[in-house]
């Protein structure tokens, strides 16, 4: 057997029944299915069975360090315990996103599910992400039953995505009744899903009413599969008696919790680990519970019936997947517990890229985006990494929004703080100021939103680059939904794209291309050719021909951007400098600016700051002293017997 991590022991209690069922999968209703394993006499049930749980897997590779983990070696680790004949059950999460399911759409996870044996699963959210039709193409290749047992589709009136609501087997002489519950935080972010066409009923009414059911049909040990953040799994078992046993998704952590007597598991992520759970059930009734956490490591053979099946996928993307981007000079945190909760030079980078791409003032991604959840060491990037960090489809925009609904996009950003929500931002143009401890929706300081080197003026019109997921409201960003779009999908890169223009257009900075031409995506930040801009003006120097505006987009009617006109940031201090003692073209200047940027080094900057109430009174005093500081007499230049007046700059 693999390595054994930790193993833990509960008691809990079951009413002991037996039922005979047919010995075949059976249908008996369009949404609950029985199946019977007759591997002993019903009515000589097993002391103790045993189940398989695993969740949230993306990528079939394996890894270049330990743990390698890989669906290869995941089966084996399953094989491994044989001799117990485990019931295998997973909590969602299988099609995406991942780099192959960006090529495959989810196909090479069809021989992956069925070589594991699973014999149940619940849907997840990212089950959903190449839309309803493909999921349903997906389950109907498995050899398993899908179960979504409180969200009905509105259309058929049967469950999301053709899924059963209950699903009962025995299994060594146990009956086993299983329900599958998800919440509704997920469901109202699913780009692919109209929520106003679903019927959503609470998982701790439906939990309650489909145990009952089970327990009426005979079942003796009630499971939840869930898809769900740990406080609502939480919810569910305080308030279920009925279920017995807690298995969840969602969280990509191995989480062993014990609520209201009962289990409640999370089992990892990614092929990495699983839980293998011992049911053994003394003369009395009570059945206890025995957990192992099983780390997929190379001490496991990968099975190689499932490698020789995936060979075709890889070679799909193989070649292509190993082509180096760049190199970078630093070590890229794509944690969930760092780019979910703070600012990170991840975070900064992918978003400068949009804001230079689409030549906009602000960019917000949500930080559910980037999904690699790892530290990418410096040196060489690959396509890999980037398909690993950005694996969706996703489309980007160009929005005109106020500063007041720039303010409450932001609220709605750390409006979680500090749970590990996808809504939280990353950000490119401005930096922000929140206190935690402040009521969601009032957590930003709004005096202290900076767009470029100007504070936040509430009614004034900004370009903002986003995602059409937000665009559409998802994840909490309902703020968006009406926003005028200046430019919509068809004028804007694919996500994954920009950046990869990014590093085609750092490569004819450089000239390191086949053609190397200026028509490539631009490497330097509008507002940072604003400031430059601005200094020509102030600092005039010999003319030069106008510097070729880089840019593969195409740019609709613009907007009058608070921007247009904004001074110098700190970001071209150096080159102001070198302009005001009139020793560098504009053109040189451009070629500074993306100089700096071809560098590949990103840093967290202090673009997102969660502050306590000390350094917020700190904040606003410096606010009010530079205020005052910048207060200055001056003279018309023409008529210098006007007289002098103030002028707040």
């Amino acid at each position: 057997m693999g390595h054994t991590i930790s193993k833990t022991l509960f008691c809990i209690g079951a009413k002991e029944t037996t039922t005979r069922v047919s010995p075949v999968p059976t249908t008996t209703g369009p949404t609950t299915t029985t199946t019977t394993f007759n591997m002993v006499s019903a009515d000589t049930p097993a002391s103790s069975i045993t189940l398989v749980h695993f969740n949230d897997v993306y990528n079939v590779e394996e890894q270049k360090m330990e743990p390698v983990a890989g669906a290869a070696r995941f089966k084996t680790a399953i094989k491994s315990l044989a001799d117990r004949d485990p019931l295998v059950l997973f909590s969602g999460d299988i099609l995406a996103p991942s780099i192959m399911s960006s090529f495959t759409r989810g196909e090479q996870m069809i021989p992956v599910m069925n070589q594991l044996d699973i014999k149940c699963a619940v849907y997840g959210n990212h089950d959903f992400d190449f839309g309803l039709e493909r999921l349903i193409e997906v389950a109907d290749q498995t050899n398993f039953p899908w179960l979504m047992s409180n969200v009905e589709d509105n259309e058929t009136g049967e469950p999301l995505a053709d899924g059963v609501i209950t699903h009962t087997l025995t299994w060594h002489g146990w009956k086993i009744g299983l329900i599958g519950l998800v919440e509704r935080e997920w469901l109202e972010t699913l780009a692919t899903i109209n929520v106003e066409e679903v019927t959503f009923t609470d998982y701790v009414d439906k939990g309650r009413e489909l145990a009952s059911q089970l327990r009426a049909e005979g079942c003796d040990y009630v499971i939840a599969l869930t898809h769900m953040r740990t406080p609502n799994d939480i919810r569910l078992a305080e308030n279920v008696d009925g279920i017995d046993l807690i298995l969840g998704g969602h969280d990509h952590v191995y989480e062993l919790l014990k609520i209201n007597d009962k289990i409640v598991l999370k089992s990892g992520t990614d092929f990495r680990e699983f839980s293998a759970l011992t049911l053994t059930r003394s003369a009395s009734g009570t059945v206890s519970v025995d957990v192992e956490k099983i780390v997929v490591d190379s001490r496991f053979e990968a099975d190689q019936e499932l490698k020789d099946s995936l060979v075709q996928f890889e070679a799909v993307v193989g070649e292509k997947m190993e082509e180096s981007l760049g190199t970078f000079g630093v070590d890229l945190d794509g944690r969930f517990s760092s780019i979910r909760t703070s600012e990170t030079n991840l975070g900064n980078f992918i978003c400068d890229v949009l804001l230079a791409a689409c030549s906009a003032d602000v960019a917000i991604l949500n930080s559910g985006t980037l999904r690699s959840d790892r530290i990418h060491p410096k040196g060489d990037f690959r396509m890999r990494d980037l398909m690993t960090i950005l694996p969706m489809l996703d489309t980007l925009l160009v929005l005109e929004v106020t500063g007041d609904v720039l303010l409450k996009t932001l609220e709605n950003g750390v409006s979680q703080y500090p749970k590990l929500e996808g809504r939280f931002p990353q950000i490119a143009g401005l930096t922000f100021v929140f206190d935690p401890s402040a009521p969601a929706g009032s957590r930003v300081a709004s005096d202290l939103v900076k767009v470029g080197d100007e504070y936040l003026n509430l009614e004034a019109k900004y370009r903002l680059v986003t995602k059409a997921y937000m665009r559409h409201g998802r994840d909490g960003y309902t703020m968006l939904v009406d926003c005028p779009i200046l430019q919509d999908e068809e004028q804007c890169p694919m996500l994954s794209t920009a950046v990869q223009n990014h590093f085609t257009a750092i490569q004819c900075h450089r000239g390191k291309s086949r053609r190397n031409s200026t028509h490539h995506q631009s490497l330097i930040l509008l507002s940072r050719r604003h400031s430059l801009i601005r200094h020509d003006e102030d600092h005039p120097v010999s003319p030069v021909p106008r510097p070729p505006r880089h840019s593969t987009l195409g740019r609709s009617t613009s907007t009058d951007s608070a921007l247009s006109t904004a001074p110098s940031s700190s970001s071209t201090a150096s080159i102001s400098s070198r302009v005001n003692r009139g020793t560098l073209s504009k053109q040189e200047s451009f070629h500074e600016l993306e100089d700096l940027a071809c560098k590949l080094m990103p840093q967290v900057e202090g673009r997102i700051v969660a502050a306590s109430d000390e350094v917020l009174a700190a904040l606003y005093l410096k606010r009010g002293q530079r205020s005052v500081s910048v207060i200055q007499e001056e003279e018309e230049p023409s008529t210098p017997q006007t007289p002098k007046h103030n002028k707040l700059v």
